[in-house]
């Protein structure tokens, strides 16, 4: 919590950029220099950073070795920042060990993505690490997400609330030695807003600003806790694919992100808080 509180005092931001390769959309097809690049120029206006593993694991060994000179290019370049390795894992047993093994230990990732649809059980290999954050899947941001997430079920004080709030509930009370967080598409800002409820203090990611039309003043209204923070705003398309110039792809990143962080600031300021 230290790390991410300086990271985002030195940027004065909250947003995480997440760098999500994909060839077609590229201006340029080597995918290290490409997310290079998109860290040169954002790097003074973004807190995090979140590489989602699909896309290099769908590259095979390759790919890989494209995350492994990324994660080190963000170590030099924005010492700083949170990276978060977005994988969604989430097995029982030994299988989650070695999901949390691979993500914190070879990784080295700041923060994680878990399913929790394997129950505590499942995910308390990776509330183990002391120095680590986990983001909880719960409210997802496509509008196909209510058809499990929004199930009906019955709380402990028998009365009924939706899948997703078990989840957060769930999540806020059990012990661990990491920092639980949760995930919450900002589609869903009404949610959004009763998550915050339910944790006052918990920490949220919150994806689908941007390309998936997420409402950014109201997920800042909704989204921060007391002291203005306990917020990360994910962008990816629309900040690492601003450009499709091979010339000024960075410069263009470099606008998308500023303004986003302008943004954002404004509505902070809107509410009550400052940096």
């Amino acid at each position: 919590m230290s790390k991410l509180d300086l990271s985002m005092r030195k940027t004065r931001s909250l947003i995480c950029v997440g760098l999500d390769p994909v060839i077609s959309k590229m201006p340029i097809t080597d995918i290290t220099k490409f997310n290079c690049e998109i860290i040169n120029s954002t790097a003074d206006h973004v807190c995090a950073y979140k590489p989602n593993l699909a896309f290099y694991e769908a590259l095979g060994i390759e790919g890989l070795k494209h995350l492994e000179a990324t994660i080190e290019h963000i170590r030099v370049r924005a010492p700083n920042a949170i990276i978060i390795g977005d994988g969604k894992r989430g097995d029982i047993a030994s299988t989650s060990e070695a999901y949390a093994d691979a993500m914190f230990n070879r990784w080295g990732f700041d923060a994680t993505t878990v399913n929790a649809y394997g129950g505590i059980e499942s995910l308390e290999p990776f509330l183990e690490y002391k120095e680590k954050c986990v983001y909880i899947w719960c409210r997802s941001s496509n509008l196909g997400a209510v058809e499990f997430q929004d199930l009906s079920v019955q709380a402990p004080n028998n009365r009924r609330i939706k899948l997703f709030e078990q989840v957060a509930l769930s999540a806020i009370k059990w012990k661990s030695k990491a920092v639980v967080g949760l995930v919450a598409g900002a589609s869903y800002t009404s949610e959004l807003q009763d998550l915050r409820n339910m944790g006052p203090n918990v920490q949220i990611l919150t994806p689908g600003i941007g390309a998936q039309g997420g409402d950014l003043k109201s997920v800042i209204e909704h989204g921060i806790d007391k002291s203005g923070r306990g917020l990360m705003v994910n962008s990816s398309r629309s900040i690492i694919y601003a450009s499709r110039s091979s010339t000024n792809f960075g410069r263009a990143a470099n606008v998308a992100a500023l303004r986003l962080k302008d943004d954002i600031n404004k509505f902070l300021c809107e509410n009550g808080f400052n940096w």
